[in-house]
């Protein structure tokens, strides 16, 4: 039975998003849309929830049918409520009042701690208050979830819980995801929508199959494309032969026949479409500078403590290699950054003593944050460029926009950025850097789908050196090949990442 319908949508804003949308969601059905920062996959989503108008076409919904639908960032005048206040207030008012039970049922469904409910939001972290907002949703109880990049700022235990929950839903209940995390999608869909600016791609798969059916049908476009693109020259060709005969012989038969051989080859031209060329968001490179070490730091039983001096754990006796893409694994609070913290300190400071850690002399640091902390937001892009590189400002320029920042952006406050914008401008900064050892901090976080394939291909070109923390499974499943595990305060090495992966299953 079909629930929600989509007939010829079309969103314009400036540029075309996506045009000519066709598609019926029915019970049951997971669907995940795919598309670049920037493409639309928000804004179908407020069109799909009746908060947005789409420039064309209609969308019909099923009589009753209830939406609940899970934005991306929390609404300004909910951040000082208290996370079980902030989800009241989204049930109707007499319910609010007299049925506050509810939300303790979903506050339990998605393990919400019983010490931060009576916390304000704006005290917790990104995840919680991902975790706020889809409670938000979930409370109303709806007849069909959609929801905007669920997994931001999660963990992977909350990333488990959310795919348990959704698991775990009826059955019966539609559910659209837009989301960049290729293994989320994997786990919680079975259709994918390659939302796109003319002739987006739907399957009835989940993202990884979907993807390969995907490129298999661009293949096969564009290999059309060439033998009809080749075929029309070759008609050319015979037409300009015939047109030369014909002229000398004084053949009208021959001026005929050439008249029809262009007529096909300009059918044939007309009629051909190239396949599907994703416009980048912005590329990312990266560089490396290189080093003769072959051991770059050595770890002597370093202890890793908080700032208060407590034992998180002790790493024994490990190196860092060249060529090592080490991932650091642990669950929350073991001491992941702290580590991390520790060896940047050292890397940055080689004439300081920092107990159990020796870097090698020669080692040039690149390193990048998850908040995105080394990008000031009021200093503007164009600025940030040219005093930290001492670039000229064409050749910053080029940079920037070949970085997905165009010429009217450069010169705004780089807290006007979108999220992607400024993780591309994070590693167009890394790469001036031009480190021989990077230190990353979910490096993943607001990338697109497009941005995360770029970064591991650099990484992996490159022959990168580097020490990484994320949660993005696919990510750490393409980039590592060294995998330690922080657990029972000691720093263990591992064959790989799955069992850490299934213990949150």
């Amino acid at each position: 039975m079909t629930l929600i319908s989509l007939r010829s949508l079309g969103i314009t804003l400036g540029k075309t998003l996506f045009s000519d949308l066709s598609l019926t969601v029915g019970r049951g059905e997971r669907l995940g849309i795919v598309a670049a920062n920037g493409r639309g996959k928000s804004t179908l989503l407020r069109c799909i929830a009746g908060t947005a108008d789409a420039t064309t076409g209609e969308i019909t919904r099923g009589r009753g049918l209830t939406i609940g639908h899970m934005e991306q960032t929390v609404p300004p005048n909910l951040m000082a409520k208290p996370f079980h206040g902030a989800v009241a207030a989204a049930l109707p008012a007499e319910q609010a009042e007299n049925e506050t039970w509810r939300v303790d049922i979903v506050l339990d469904d998605l393990a919400v701690p019983a010490e931060l409910r009576e916390r304000p939001l704006e005290q917790l972290s990104g995840g919680w208050q991902r975790i706020a907002l889809l409670a938000r949703v979930a409370v109303t109880e709806p007849d069909a979830l959609l929801l905007d990049e669920p997994t931001n700022h999660l963990d992977l235990s909350k990333i488990a819980a959310l795919e348990n929950w959704l698991n775990a839903l009826p059955r019966d209940m539609p559910v659209i995801v837009a989301s960049h995390d290729r293994a989320f999608l994997d786990a919680v869909t079975n259709r994918t929508l390659f939302l796109r600016p003319e002739h987006s791609q739907f399957f009835a798969l989940p993202y990884s199959r979907a993807r390969a059916a995907l490129d298999e049908a661009d293949a096969a476009e564009e290999r059309r494309f060439q033998r009809d693109m080749k075929t029309a020259q070759q008609l050319r060709q015979q037409a300009a032969k015939l047109n030369n005969i014909g002229i000398n012989s004084g053949s009208d038969l021959l001026v005929v026949k050439t008249k029809q051989l262009k007529q096909r080859a300009e059918k044939l031209e007309t009629a051909a479409k190239p396949a599907h060329q994703e416009r980048s968001a912005g590329a990312i490179r990266l560089a490396n500078r290189g080093t003769h070490a072959k051991v770059l730091v050595t770890l002597e039983d370093a202890a890793v403590t908080t700032p208060d001096g407590t034992l998180l754990f002790r790493t024994g006796r490990q190196f860092i290699c060249q060529g090592d893409r080490i991932v650091l694994l642990g669950a929350n609070g073991v001491g992941k950054s702290r580590l991390v913290t520790m060896l940047r300190t050292a890397i940055a400071n080689p004439h300081a003593v920092t107990d159990g850690i020796k870097p090698t002399p020669s080692l040039v640091l690149g390193y990048a944050d998850q908040n995105l902390a080394d990008l000031p937001g009021n200093e503007t892009p164009l600025h940030l460029l040219s005093r930290r590189f001492a670039l000229g400002e064409p050749r910053a320029r080029t940079l920037l926009a070949g970085a997905g920042i165009a010429i009217d952006m450069q010169e705004k406050p780089a807290g006007h950025l979108s999220g992607g914008q400024r993780a591309r401008l994070g590693m167009l900064m890394l790469r001036l850097t031009e480190p021989n050892f990077y230190l990353l901090d979910e490096p993943t976080n607001h990338l697109d789908i497009e941005g995360q394939e770029a970064l591991e291909n650099e990484l992996l070109q490159q022959q990168a050196s580097c020490l990484l923390v994320s949660h993005d499974r696919s990510f750490v499943r393409a980039v590592g090949n060294r995998f330690w595990l922080i657990e029972r305060r000691r720093l263990v090495e591992m064959d790989g990442p799955e069992t850490f992966f299934a213990s949150f299953g």
